[in-house]
């Protein structure tokens, strides 16, 4: 308000020796020039409004004035938006409001993609705005599908991951049979192993469980396993059938008075046989048999058959080569038939007749002294010619009671002069004479003599 003052101001005359004072007023007149306070108009302030908001007023005068002087208004924005400016205004005597304001519209923050996933939004970053997460194939969502722009500008909940639940994929190469090879047991199989694919892992690591390929495998059905991981420990596995048969004849029996050696199983595709006779037998036939792929036997079976000696020939080595590599000889020599030690001898000799067939033993006997002197095998004389022949080539006396060993190849084993217990007889033969394979036939037969 604009002001004027007027100064009236009192005159003084001095005159002589008194003072006239005029005050004809000594007060401040004031001139007002501003506008009048009028708080009964209703538009004093021009109408407040609010863009995107809302303006609740309060006026001394009631409800129904917006812009009275002395209006007080409240200043809000809609959902979405944010207050820039004053939150409250009055209306001054100057006809203007307080304040400014105004309404911004509110914002999220970008939402970062996720690993493996994407996300789709209905209005943008917006506020109100829901976004939906989805996973890649094989990949499922952890947490949270969607998220919501909130009204103070920030995202509802956390963000969400895509794990990964889908196991790899494997597949393992059909079940297989193959036929053990000739004279084994086994059979060798080879496969390639198997590969694995997996939506995460481009190449996860497989594992193999059991026999590997291109190995042997035994007779009979082996499950082989194959298992894979992926990053996220899900599991796939598969497995297949490695199956070996072993192609087999019918047991193959062994000859009367005789028996068979067979390799590898014995009537497996492959193995081979071998016919051998007893003591005071010969193998009348093939030497041996093969089963074949078809599950029979080569050739016709053998047999054993007594052993023809001929006792009759004129040289002693026309009579050994008979007993060559078939039989050992055990050659008694005594003065003559009345001798103790040679009727003690031949006792104990008849008694052991069965175990010296099963070491593959004959006995020859010599008595007496020419003109009369006798020789035996079994019930059979030798000329005298092999007789001597004997003597001769072995040095066998006539004078005295002994004995002699031969082997197989008609060498001289061992030289005894006094009568000799079978037992001590066959301990000699079983630990110096008979070969491995002869050992452990012998035990299988020991009771045979019982």
């Amino acid at each position: 308000m604009l002001l004027r003052f007027v100064a009236v101001f009192s005159l003084y005359v001095t005159a002589g020796s008194g003072t006239i004072e005029d005050d004809s007023s000594n007060d401040f007149v004031e001139e007002d020039y501003g506008p009048q306070l009028d708080y009964k108009d209703p538009h004093w302030c021009h109408s407040p409004g609010l863009t995107n908001g809302e303006v609740t007023c309060h006026s001394p005068r009631g409800r129904a004035y917006r812009s009275t002087l002395g209006t007080r208004c409240e200043m809000s924005c809609d959902r979405g938006y944010r207050l820039i400016g004053k939150s409250s205004i009055t209306c001054l005597p100057s006809r203007r409001w307080s304040g400014t304001s105004f309404c911004r519209k509110m914002r999220c923050h970008v939402l970062p993609l996720i690993p493996h996933g994407r996300y789709t939004c209905s209005h943008g970053f917006m506020v109100d705005s829901r976004c939906d997460f989805t996973c890649d194939a094989g990949y499922r969502i952890e947490e949270q599908h969607s998220r919501t722009c909130e009204r103070r500008g920030s995202w509802s909940g956390g963000q969400p991951n895509c794990e990964d639940t889908d196991p790899p994929k494997i597949k393992c190469p059909p079940s297989r049979l193959k036929v053990a090879e000739p004279g084994k047991l086994t059979a060798m199989v080879a496969w390639d192993p198997p590969k694995a694919t997996d939506t995460a892992d481009k190449s996860p690591d497989v594992i193999l469980v059991g026999q590997g390929p291109r190995t042997d495998f035994k007779e009979g059905a082996s499950i082989i396993r194959y298992k894979v991981y992926d990053q996220a420990r899900n599991r796939a596995a598969c497995k297949f059938i490695v199956r070996v048969e072993v192609r087999r004849c019918p047991t193959l029996p062994p000859p009367l008075q005789g028996f068979l050696t067979c390799s590898s199983d014995g009537n497996n595709y492959g193995a081979t046989c071998e016919y051998h006779c007893e003591g005071g037998y010969e193998r009348r036939g093939v030497s041996s048999r093969v089963c074949l792929f078809d599950r029979s036997w080569a050739g016709d079976p053998a047999e054993c058959v007594p052993m023809e000696i001929k006792s009759d020939v004129k040289t002693v080595s026309a009579l050994l080569q008979q007993f060559y590599e078939k039989k050992r000889l055990l050659i008694m020599s005594a003065p003559n038939i009345t001798d103790p030690d040679y009727q003690l001898q031949n006792i104990m000799i008849q008694k052991a007749d069965c175990g010296l067939d099963l070491r593959r033993v004959t006995v020859i006997k010599l008595l007496g002294s020419p003109p009369r002197e006798t020789g035996h095998i079994k019930e059979s004389l030798l000329s005298s010619e092999a007789i001597e022949g004997l003597r001769q080539s072995f040095r066998i006396s006539r004078s005295y009671f002994s004995m002699l060993l031969l082997d197989e190849l008609g060498m001289d084993r061992e030289r005894f002069i006094y009568p000799m217990a079978s037992d001590e007889l066959f301990s000699y033969i079983d630990s110096f004479m008979l070969e491995e394979e002869e050992r452990e036939r012998l035990e299988l037969h020991r009771d045979f003599c019982d």
